[in-house]
């Protein structure tokens, strides 16, 4: 979706601290970060490859990550290479290949081994990665088309084709803290479904006007559920306003308290492709590169031309990824 926090000026009128840090200031915590990611998504790979006979939860997984599930997605395919599904269907079926090829076992009992509820099943998967049956691979021993392969280093379909130099310089990130707030926000259901999400928008807009905090308000979107993943019948997004001025909900709208809390923030400016640009670069460029990891909140994306938020065409967006320091640079080690 699409959404951004507070500009430099205004961020001073509201008593905000701006941190304009950059992390080629600080190149040997670039390898500390590095290493502390890899390390993390390395355990998350040694859990899976044991637990391939059955199907692991997403908070499973993020636990053993020690990261927020609001961002593990997002990390482990900056780390890996793969989305999570990907990965891990291609161990699944990698082992499936050994057994086929050095053991006597079925099908079945292959299919069950692998996590794949039923022989069917697996070997509709395996056609799919291999364009060859489970039973052909048995007799020939070959892979002639590993459709799996192509799967690696996937970029979103709304990705442009820029080079990291080029993102760097396109997608400038900047720390701000920002203080508690009250947020009233609408939260829409079936959100692929954009006709909806705009007119959340719309409704939020004209009753912030009707409350006379439109103009000073923060209006944003967020969400808590991973659009990479979550089926699209049950994706979630709250269009919300921040204001420090008080109001009164309306009808289907709700009101949270949020905390404070730091962000990395980059400004984008253009149409949907840009937009996940700026995300892809966030998340794989900047993140796994700096000193922080993600808090476990969600990330927002906040409208700099309120009055023209439900134009879609055309974005003037800030990107707030929600950060903090890790657990052992909190504790005072490694500072």
């Amino acid at each position: 979706m699409a959404v951004r926090l507070l500009d430099a000026d205004r961020i001073g009128a509201i008593g905000v601290f701006c941190d304009t840090m950059s992390i080629e200031s600080v190149p040997s915590q670039k390898t500390q970060a590095n290493n502390e990611y890899a390390q993390r998504i390395n355990r998350v790979i040694d859990y899976l490859r044991g637990n391939l006979d059955r199907q692991v939860k997403l908070e499973e997984l993020a636990k053993v990550a020690c990261f927020s599930e609001f961002h593990f997605h997002r990390i482990f395919g900056a780390i890996s290479g793969e989305t999570l599904s990907n990965f891990t269907n291609r161990l699944r079926l990698e082992k499936a290949a050994r057994l086929l090829r050095y053991s006597d076992q079925n099908l079945t009992d292959i299919a069950l081994e692998c996590g794949f509820s039923s022989s069917a099943t697996f070997s509709r998967a395996f056609r799919s990665g291999y364009d060859t049956s489970p039973s052909q691979f048995r007799k020939s021993g070959e892979i002639k088309n590993s459709k799996i392969c192509k799967e690696l280093f996937p970029e979103d379909k709304y990705g442009l084709p820029m080079s990291a130099e080029e993102k760097r310089a396109a997608f400038s990130v900047r720390l701000i803290d920002i203080p508690e707030r009250q947020v009233a926000y609408i939260r829409v259901a079936k959100a692929f479904e954009l006709d909806r999400v705009l007119a959340a928008l719309q409704a939020v807009i004209e009753w912030a006007k009707s409350q006379d905090i439109f103009s000073q308000g923060i209006l944003f979107g967020m969400t808590v559920d991973d659009p990479h993943v979550t089926p699209k019948h049950l994706y979630r997004y709250e269009v919300c306003l921040a204001s420090s001025f008080p109001f009164e909900c309306m009808e289907g709208m709700s009101k949270l308290k949020m905390p404070a809390m730091r962000y990395a923030v980059t400004k984008v400016s253009g149409d949907i492709h840009k937009v996940a640009t700026a995300w892809d670069y966030l998340y794989r460029d900047w993140l796994v590169n700096s000193a922080y990891e993600p808090e476990h909140a969600p990330a927002l994306e906040v409208f700099l031309d309120k009055e023209s938020a439900t134009d879609w065409s055309h974005f003037e967006l800030e990107l707030c990824l929600p950060i903090r320091k890790p657990a052992e640079m909190r504790s005072g080690r490694n500072v």
